[in-house]
């Protein structure tokens, strides 16, 4: 049988439980995916491309494949683009910049001018462009700290990175006509005991607050910051801790919470707390991983929490307040097809997401009948969503299955 006949047998037995497909695919092909530019190169980025990475931060495995120059690097991205449909952008770290051939370019002097070839390149794809500073692998953050580090010299050179990313978050929303999410997670913390844990925090309110100063239109760029739990080097205290970024958010109004699905607890989980977030009209900016042990980043997959993630975003229709982007890395298996399955994973969990009968499920449990609900949601996963998906990618022009045989 055909995508369109399988699709046509899915869409009548979607409909006997109220739910539009077609519909359906529309609202999917408007909420875009923003895949992070990390995974092709682990991210090494354009600075050294025998950078080894630091700050609580490591990508594991040898799989051939990496790239060794940036032409490569983007014929690499380009090929895991093109096998994620729909709507998509490119979330870029500053140390993927274009020195000219100038290697002594540090990061409190990067400039728009660094990052016209994202441009470039976003304007030729079709695509948006999110934005990340780099505060680590670098000589200033050797000691665990920088934007909450009581050097001043230190700190304030990360505070103008943080300007100056900014600056380029807002070049990068001119340039394409849409927002870019500048996107602050800084490595500061202690490996063990600590004494003073106020200390630090109150330097980062500083930092954030000096950074954040300028005001530019969110139509441009909105920025957020990201919490963690710990990290390698960091494991009895972090600055940036959940907490703290919740109450900064919340009191200065001056950017929005970021939250990681591994940057948590092993039992706690990112899709409970979005709603504390949108009953308040907050926005939030998501990093989609799969954290197998802790902070572990593993490629995404139709795990539990992903789509308990994309279930709370649909039931409210978040979609214009929750910003979906992607943080893994694994150099165990080919860089491309990890990008494109965890693109690719994520547009799924939503389609899934978009096709539960959520006004139905929620009349019944307002309702309180708990029966109805619970064999409803049981019913609805046995229906074809795989032929629903098989019909998007054909609208969208990109391979459904086929290209797992490259890989055979």
């Amino acid at each position: 049988m055909s995508v369109e006949s399988n699709y046509q047998v899915a869409k009548e037995l979607y409909a006997q439980y109220g739910i539009d497909t077609d519909a359906v695919l529309e609202k999917l092909s408007e909420i875009p995916v923003s895949v992070h530019c990390w995974q092709i190169d682990d991210l090494t980025g354009f600075e050294d491309f025998n950078a080894k990475l630091s700050g609580g931060l490591a990508a594991t495995g040898n799989a051939g494949g990496k790239p060794k120059s940036v032409p490569e690097y983007f014929e690499n991205l380009t090929k895991a683009l093109k096998l994620i449909p729909g709507k998509k952008k490119v979330a870029a770290h500053a140390i993927y910049l274009d020195n000219g051939g100038v290697n002594n370019i540090d990061r409190n002097a990067i400039e728009p001018k660094h990052f016209t070839h994202w441009v470039e390149y976003a304007k030729e794809m079709g695509i948006g462009l999110d934005f990340n500073p780099t505060y680590f692998n670098h000589a200033k953050a050797e000691d665990g700290f920088t934007l909450s580090s009581y050097d001043e010299g230190i700190r304030q050179f990360w505070v103008e990175h943080g300007k100056r990313c900014r600056k380029i978050g807002e070049y990068f929303g001119k340039e394409m006509g849409q927002v870019c999410y500048t996107n602050h997670w800084i490595p500061d913390g202690y490996k063990d005991i600590t004494v003073d844990k106020m200390g630090p925090r109150e330097v980062l309110i500083r930092s954030l607050d000096e950074i954040f100063a300028e005001k530019i239109d969110p139509a441009y760029n909105v920025d957020s910051v990201e919490s963690k739990l710990f990290g390698l080097g960091s494991e009895a205290y972090v600055t940036g801790s959940h907490e703290f970024y919740t109450n900064y958010v919340a009191n200065r109004k001056n950017c929005i919470i970021c939250l990681d699905a591994g940057h948590y607890h092993p039992t706690e989980v990112i899709s409970a707390k979005l709603s504390s977030y949108l009953v308040f009209g907050q926005e939030i900016m998501l990093h989609v991983s799969r954290p197998m042990r802790w902070d572990s980043d593993h490629v995404t997959i139709l795990d539990d929490e992903t789509m308990a993630i994309m279930e709370e975003i649909a039931r409210y229709d978040a979609f214009d307040k929750v910003h979906i982007g992607l943080d893994f890395f694994d150099a165990s298996i080919d860089r491309i097809a990890a990008t494109a399955i965890g693109g690719r994973t994520a547009k799924k969990a939503i389609l899934k997401a978009l096709l539960q009968p959520t006004a139905e499920l929620q009349k019944a449990e307002h309702e309180g009948n708990l029966t109805k609900r619970l064999a409803l949601l049981e019913e609805v996963k046995g229906l074809p969503f795989g032929l629903v998906w098989a019909k998007y990618c054909e609208m969208c022009g990109c391979e459904q299955d086929s290209w797992i045989r490259r890989y055979e």
